[in-house]
């Protein structure tokens, strides 16, 4: 078996989506200044939206497809596998992951060790993976070690900061689903002075009213807060009894993680964007993180994933992937490393983790809170759709 075509295509979407709004969710920018605009407030959330994907099948002589995917900057993700990555695999026994692998690490090093270059590499993994399942008529996940348990717990993921009082209406119903574990984002940060303190707070209490304090409540800051703000924030958060507190600073801070971490009571998470083992064996050395949160789609894929499990593990630290996603689904399956999943349920496309449900078919929808991997579907299980493709722009 040997590879003999790589194809990248970019599915940009074009069908509706639901309108940005304000403080929605905190994020990087919203410590930078932006010029006087005419109308509504500015949607800082704007440049970390991705309306589109990039879609990778590594196909072998013998007609087996495997599918990959990238979702940073997926237009670039393309030239750089179209150039870069593909002729270094092609006429390889995709067997031969861990050489393809550094072969293409190596190669784009100077440039590429993080960012979309290991996203792009992640895509063409994550299909050699693909094809290896099928090849074997085995799901990835027993490829990997096997199912370490019955089935996948998971946390519902989708409160982001909006009325108070519809986000106490979303936790309720999926409370009522049977997930007894959620993440909420906060809305505000620095910029938003006292008034923003009050509000977060707010929003906290919200949650907390309607899921109690017999279920997990996790708190996310997406890189919205600097370390000053971080440290007035958390001794007020304690009182909430979170699971974790996510992305409080931007991810290249690894010492402002490690403060917090070491002051507070709360545990740290991140490394969703993190992009590399060696980042993440300096994530565990320095104590930054009590929670790992890498992508599969972005660390380098399946081959490199197994290795941070591995890595977490002999740290006692929790690997929980960041966004779902049948990539991350069979690690977590294949190890005890990862206690549970993240899970977005399909929805309207807002910010662009949803469009991974109308690019692929084979997604499993949580009952009662957990995840089921099936143990007879080859490779990651999936397969690509053809109901939405007239609302996609796709790029060869």
């Amino acid at each position: 078996m040997k590879i003999s075509s790589i194809r990248a295509r970019v599915f940009e979407w074009t069908g509706p989506t639901v309108p940005p709004q304000s403080h929605f969710c905190a994020n990087a920018m919203d410590l930078i200044y932006e010029p006087p605009r005419v109308g509504p407030e500015e949607d800082t959330m704007r440049t970390f939206r991705f309306h589109g994907w990039t879609v990778v099948e590594v196909q072998t002589d013998d007609g087996l497809v495997g599918l990959g995917n990238v979702a940073l900057a997926p237009r670039i993700a393309k030239q750089i596998i179209d150039q870069y990555l593909a002729p270094l695999v092609l006429g390889h026994d995709p067997w031969d992951y861990e050489y393809l692998n550094q072969r293409m690490y190596r190669a784009i090093h100077a440039w590429g060790r993080k960012g979309v270059g290991m996203a792009a590499i992640s895509a063409v993994d994550i299909a050699l993976w693909d094809l290896l399942g099928k090849s074997t008529g085995k799901p990835v996940f027993k490829l990997l070690g096997g199912r370490t348990k019955e089935r996948i717990p998971c946390y519902y993921s989708k409160l982001y900061r909006t009325d108070l009082k519809a986000m106490q209406e979303e936790a309720s119903r999926f409370l009522a689903q049977g997930f007894r574990a959620f993440k909420m984002r906060f809305g505000y940060g620095p910029a938003h002075g006292q008034q923003g303190v009050v509000e977060n707070l707010k929003a906290v209490e919200a949650v907390r009213e309607v899921i109690g304090y017999d279920n997990d409540l996790m708190l996310e800051c997406y890189m919205g807060w600097n370390l000053e703000y971080a440290r007035r924030m958390l001794p007020r958060l304690e009182r909430f009894e979170p699971r974790w507190l996510e992305e409080p600073v931007i991810a290249d801070d690894i010492d402002g993680y490690a403060e917090l971490g070491r002051r507070f009571n709360i545990p740290i998470s991140g490394g969703e964007h993190e992009f590399s083992l060696y980042g993440f064996k300096q994530l565990l050395e320095r104590g930054a993180v009590s929670v790992v949160q890498y992508d599969t789609n972005r660390v380098g894929g399946i081959t490199m994933a197994h290795k941070i499990n591995a890595l977490c593990e002999a740290y006692s630290v929790p690997v929980i992937p960041h966004a779902g996603q049948m990539h991350n689904y069979h690690l977590t399956m294949s190890t005890l490393a990862s206690p549970m999943s993240e899970y977005f349920p399909m929805h309207e496309v807002e910010v662009g983790n949803e469009l991974f449900y109308y690019i692929f078919r084979g997604e499993p929808v949580a009952e009662g809170g957990f995840l089921q991997l099936d143990d007879h579907r080859p490779g990651l299980g999936l397969e690509l759709r053809d109901d939405y493709l007239d609302q996609f722009r796709i790029i060869e």
